[in-house]
């Protein structure tokens, strides 16, 4: 009776580890323990199609994480979408002249918006916008163009 009673104790232990490795995992994968951003500014941009953009996406610069995205609303005065993202007090040099892109991870991975900077010696303060962007690629639009590309030159082909 004692020996089962410590076997059903190391069964316990191993499979409360099991679950304890499991949750870290899940928390490394969906980098869910680093959302906060120290000293937070906020920058805005407009965008024509933000895809598949969600809030607490991150913002990258130069592959190296300095923020998130903090809201996403329609401006129905311009018919585009305004992001609004923090990024960390830590990176207050980026200059006015900076484009933002939204990025795909790998070929299906979650959007992001990655920063590109510019050359000016003015750097963008808290509040300020973003003016040249680059909207999302909508991977349905791109196939739908190529597959219309095709019916068009199979069409060309038949009549000549």
């Amino acid at each position: 009776m004692q020996q089962k009673r410590i076997f059903e104790l190391w069964v316990g232990i191993f499979v409360a580890s099991g679950l304890a490795a499991l949750a870290v995992l899940a928390f490394k994968v969906g980098d869910i323990g680093s959302t906060e951003v120290s000293q937070p500014y906020v920058l805005k941009a407009r965008f024509a199609n933000v895809g598949g953009l969600k809030v607490k996406a991150p913002v990258t610069m130069a592959g190296v994480r300095i923020g998130r995205v903090s809201g996403i609303q329609f401006d129905s005065e311009r018919y585009q979408a305004l992001v609004t993202f923090s990024v960390d007090g830590r990176y207050k040099n980026i200059p006015e002249d900076a484009s933002a892109s939204i990025l795909t991870s790998g070929l299906l991975g979650e959007q992001y918006i990655g920063i590109e900077p510019g050359g000016s010696e003015a750097y963008l303060k808290d509040g300020d916008v973003i003016q040249l962007t680059q909207s999302a690629l909508v991977l349905e639009n791109l196939i739908g163009q190529v597959m219309v590309k095709l019916t068009e030159g199979s069409s060309n082909g038949k009549d000549k």
